[in-house]
């Protein structure tokens, strides 16, 4: 909730004053026990409280999720497996589910997406993290685009796209094995390009690790290196990217 939404609501007697400036100072947290869920969060960076599911139970994500929707919360979880949602829809009946992403979200509104990101993948098999990525991008308020299965096996599969690469804000480029789409992509465009390593290789890409080193030492100028899988990182990194091509 935004400041003018909070100055609104205590004009019209729906919350004290003391309540407001909580909100939009002070702690600006709420302590659970288990989890300290950060309400200030939206206000400080644009974007809401996120849960990560995976090592929490199905207890405690469920208290995240009863408090945050209380607060008037959008709801956004990752890492989350199908056992998980599961157990949580009977209580929480709106939440939805993307199991190649394993996320689950529930959102009230629907505002015009904007910008434009390409979520990029080397193969299928890199997709999994590739939706997460565009699923966070979606939620998030961003014009969202999916090309998969153009890796450097078969370049032209690639160029057969330039379309879509040249017209994009921003690029999420997922890759495993050698992690070379990344660098191809960037020496092609002249958007930034937010590099994703997956864990998918054999033996001596050893769980991500060499298709992290690939991109971290690509020559091509504009890539920006995220963790091995995580394609939320760069999601929201993107979304920050896209938004600002808004306010020019």
């Amino acid at each position: 909730m935004d400041k003018r939404q909070l100055l609104e609501m205590v004009r019209d007697g729906k919350i004290s004053v003391d309540d407001a400036a909580a909100q939009l100072g002070g702690e600006g947290y709420k302590d659970l026990g288990y989890a300290k869920i950060d309400y200030d969060r939206k206000r400080r960076k644009g974007y809401p409280e996120v849960i990560f599911c995976q090592g929490k139970t199905v207890g405690q994500v469920a208290g995240i999720i009863k408090d945050m929707a209380e607060h008037g919360q959008d709801i956004l979880g990752t890492r989350a497996d199908r056992d998980m949602y599961e157990s949580l829809r009977s209580e929480f009946p709106e939440l939805q589910y993307n199991e190649r992403a394993g996320i689950i979200y529930s959102k009230k509104g629907r505002a015009e997406a904007v910008g434009r990101i390409l979520v990029v993948t080397g193969g299928t098999s890199d997709i999994p993290v590739a939706e997460e990525a565009a699923c966070v991008a979606e939620f998030f308020g961003n014009r969202t685009e999916r090309l998969y299965d153009v890796g450097v096996a078969g370049l032209h599969r690639l160029l057969a796209n330039m379309d879509k690469l040249t017209s994009a804000r921003v690029i999420i480029a997922v890759a495993g094995m050698e992690g070379a789409l990344a660098s191809v992509v960037a020496g092609l465009v002249s958007c930034p390009v937010i590099a994703v390593p997956t864990s998918i290789g054999y033996g001596a890409n050893f769980h991500g690790l060499s298709a992290l080193l690939s991109m971290l030492n690509s020559c091509a100028s504009g890539v920006t290196v995220v963790n091995i899988d995580n394609g939320f990182g760069a999601a929201y990194t993107a979304g920050l990217i896209n938004k600002m091509g808004e306010k020019i």
